[in-house]
């Protein structure tokens, strides 16, 4: 398997595939990279290279104890496009991996990118505080990791099953091999990884690091999240870019790269190609 070490040591698992104008893929809680496989084989067709990776404690990269944070998500990112070279790279970010492009754009600089989409993405900050008033409880995220503690497997499933593709909203149609296909990437993963990596998605402040980017970046959400409420997140995301472009979805869920693929690739190769 292709493989890099970070400068702590933790091997992070990539896939690269094609050629052309790199494009690189940040993955979700508590996924892994197979969840763009869609999206890098509509972009490899399309004439570029793509990239993802699976984030440390996730998929087939190590499993470690420690560094579940934003900070090391970011250097992570930063080692790998290093690693290999990529220059006038497109970031495309879903979630918690949109948390990680704009904290990698703030935090290493853009010298290497051309433009960058967050989907669904988690800044600028989930929990509720003083000055985010409309966030989440923290009690809501607390819940998170008191039934992954409890059972994980369960967990996974009924997330999967439920609010992440909007299979709980009336006249939905389920998927079996979609709500597996996301347990099984859960499970490949490694429970501390995943618990840190709930505080690491909901308590980030990523204010500083959008007032910081200048490429053009693509703000796609519905408005239906479940698991990212909308009105607190793309919004004012995309006000605090300097060159942002805000794209709302009536009723998509916040898998919505799965569940809406063709809308959500013809949108992001215009955005690109533009």
């Amino acid at each position: 398997m292709p493989t890099i070490t970070t400068p702590d040591g933790v091997e992070i698992f990539y896939k690269d595939w094609g050629t052309g104008q790199p494009i690189v893929f940040s993955h979700g809680w508590p996924l892994t990279s197979d969840d763009w496989d869609t999206q890098m084989l509509f972009f490899a067709g399309q004439g570029y290279r793509v990239i993802a990776h699976d984030r440390r404690g996730h998929g087939r990269s190590s499993d470690v104890a420690d560094g579940h944070d934003m900070d090391h998500y970011a250097d992570d990112l930063a080692a790998l496009t290093a690693h290999l070279d990529l220059r006038d790279a497109v970031h495309i970010g879903h979630s918690t991996g949109g948390g990680e492009v704009v904290h990698y754009l703030g935090r290493h600089g853009e010298d290497r990118v051309a433009k960058a989409a967050i989907l669904a993405a988690v800044p600028p900050l989930m929990v509720q505080t003083d000055a985010n008033p409309g966030g989440l409880p923290r009690s809501v995220f607390d819940d998170l990791q008191a039934q992954l503690l409890a059972n994980r497997s369960e967990f996974y499933l009924s997330l999967a099953a439920g609010p992440f593709y909007g299979y709980n909203r009336p006249g939905a149609e389920p998927s079996e091999a979609i709500i597996r296909n996301w347990w099984r990437q859960g499970m490949m993963g490694g429970a501390k990884a995943h618990y840190d990596g709930v505080v690491a998605f909901s308590q980030t402040d990523f204010t500083a690091d959008l007032e910081k980017i200048t490429v053009p970046v693509l703000v796609m959400h519905g408005d239906d999240d479940q698991i990212v409420p909308y009105a607190d997140s793309a919004p004012l995301s995309a006000k605090l870019l300097r060159n942002g472009t805000l794209k709302t979805y009536a009723g998509f869920p916040h898998g919505m790269p799965t569940t809406h693929a063709d809308t959500v690739n013809a949108d992001l190769l215009e955005f690109i190609r533009s």
